[in-house]
């Protein structure tokens, strides 16, 4: 770079930039820069790369209180989520949080308990007290749509956990459960997460079509998310000689159950195989390495907030949600001959 060029970009950090030295320093206009910061579609996809890297050079905020001034808008969203303390719910909120400030939105989070359906009326009438332009709920429960629909919200609302995100719930298990029956598994067992979540019961539903129309009668075991629950039901796994597999809800689940087969000497997946869900960052260092469904909890996070924003501006969605993925590792194997 120049010496003036080291001038300008020394200038540009001293005080705080605006499009126009993001535009300059990206080498695009100031109209392309304010198109993405608006989610905004229509960005060559490597204009999109000069822009994010311009914004972070020159971490780039948005004046809200001049935005709000102008606009007569308060450029906040509310965000309700179940036991936000977890590794997974609370991926999903960071990543929703950066995805929003990219937008130039402040995300204002409340914690909610799931067994506490009353703390549901209340968040809601914080958020909307405090003026946020639209509300997003993850890590939702069973009957959350029935909940909302008692309430008076006449901004928008997005659920995380709505269709399209049911349907990759589901097609994830299926991953899982096509798996072990291609390895010839058909005496399946499932350690259920709580019913009250709606993750764990579209993961157990599938899992009960399934095993009625591919394999042999379902057996449940329902526990709540913690390797406490995959420990103790292992043991009454292991007390049916018939199963060779087990579909655990998540992978802290998976996790219990390793150590409880490890304890009583059964084999994985020598004897029995196991597949979680999630793909945790400590799976493939579980022993044996985990296979499990991999959820991109980061990028539904980004999506969601990208959607409840172009919801708020009336914009098109165009951003999709994730796909799951199997990820095969140690803990499955055909089934012992």
């Amino acid at each position: 770079m120049t010496e003036d060029g080291d001038r300008d970009a020394g200038q540009e950090e001293k005080r705080s930039a605006t499009i126009y030295d993001v535009a300059r320093r990206a080498g695009v206009s100031h109209q392309t820069v304010a198109r993405f910061l608006n989610g905004e579609g229509g960005i060559r996809p490597y204009n999109k790369v000069k822009v994010v890297a311009a914004l972070e050079e020159l971490r780039y905020r948005p004046n809200m209180a001049a935005r709000s001034l102008a606009t007569k808008r308060t450029y906040r969203i509310g965000a309700l989520g179940f036991e936000i303390a977890g590794h997974n719910p609370g991926r999903v909120l960071q990543a929703a949080s950066d995805a929003a400030r990219e937008l130039g939105y402040v995300v204002e989070v409340v914690g909610l308990d799931p067994l506490d359906p009353g703390q549901l009326a209340n968040g809601v009438e914080t958020l909307i007290r405090n003026g946020v332009e639209g509300l997003l709920i993850t890590s939702p429960t069973v009957g959350i749509a029935d909940e909302l629909s008692r309430l008076r919200i006449e901004i928008p609302v997005l659920v995380d956990g709505a269709r399209e995100t049911d349907e990759l719930q589901r097609r994830g298990t299926l991953f899982a459960l096509e798996h072990l029956h291609d390895l010839g598994h058909r005496r399946i067992a499932h350690i259920a997460g709580p019913s009250q979540w709606t993750a764990a019961h579209l993961r157990r539903a599938t899992y009960e079509l399934f095993m009625s129309e591919r394999a042999e009668a379902p057996m449940v075991w329902e526990g709540d998310w913690e390797s406490r629950s995959g420990y103790t039901h292992a043991e009454r796994v292991a007390a049916e000689a018939s199963i060779t597999a087990v579909f655990a809800a998540n992978d802290r689940i998976a996790l219990g159950a390793l150590l409880r087969f490890h304890e009583l000497g059964i084999r994985v997946p020598g004897d029995v195989s196991v597949v979680g869900f999630d793909d945790m960052p400590e799976s493939e260092f579980f022993h044996p390495p985990l296979t499990t469904v991999r959820q991109h909890f980061d990028a539904g996070g980004r999506t969601s907030a990208a959607r409840l924003i172009a919801m708020i501006e009336g914009r098109p969605v165009e951003a999709p949600y994730p796909e799951p993925e199997l990820i095969v590792r140690a803990s499955t194997g055909p089934v012992a001959t």
